[in-house]
């Protein structure tokens, strides 16, 4: 992907090693596509995982950008999410007029943080959107609306599913 101009790599000199990725603007202009392809699989072919299947909610977050749009709401979000074996992975999104970001990062100055265990967010992003387990806390109508995008939750209204709030 970095020869085929999608992603830039920065490789540290430290101890351990250590590389950065990040997309380039050829790759974001991909993310409406990504969004598109994520929509089609929320209301055609989204199912419950595999007992045996490794879930990556950090991959979901990441096509936050083409799941949200931009302009219904304004505002940053802290996603926050605990691995099985304790580590801790925040996500800052941040909702402008012209465009959505994201970024790997802690988002202490967000307006709203939603946080909970990977378990948690795989039951809150799944079929049965079960959001029960997870902690909002600031701005709760910004939280929700950004959980709902990378839920697909109108998608998946429009299909007749039960959406809790």
């Amino acid at each position: 992907m970095v020869a085929d101009g999608l992603l830039t790599r920065q490789r540290y000199r430290e101890v351990p090693p250590r590389v950065d990725y990040e997309l380039t603007e050829r790759a974001q202009a991909l993310l409406p596509v990504l969004g598109a392809l994520a929509r089609w699989g929320y209301r055609w072919a989204w199912d419950g995982p595999r007992s045996d299947e490794a879930i990556d909610v950090g991959a979901i977050f990441r096509v936050a950008p083409g799941l949200i749009e931009p302009g219904e709401i304004r505002g940053l979000v802290e996603l926050t999410v605990t691995r099985p074996d304790g580590v801790q992975r925040s996500y800052a999104i941040a909702v402008e007029d012209d465009a959505v970001t994201i970024e790997e990062r802690e988002a202490p100055e967000a307006e709203a943080q939603i946080a909970g265990t990977e378990a948690d967010w795989i039951k809150a992003l799944g079929p049965e959107l079960d959001r029960d387990a997870l902690r909002v806390a600031g701005d709760e109508r910004l939280a929700l609306t950004v959980l709902d995008a990378l839920a697909g939750a109108g998608l998946r209204a429009e299909a007749g599913a039960d959406i809790p709030a």
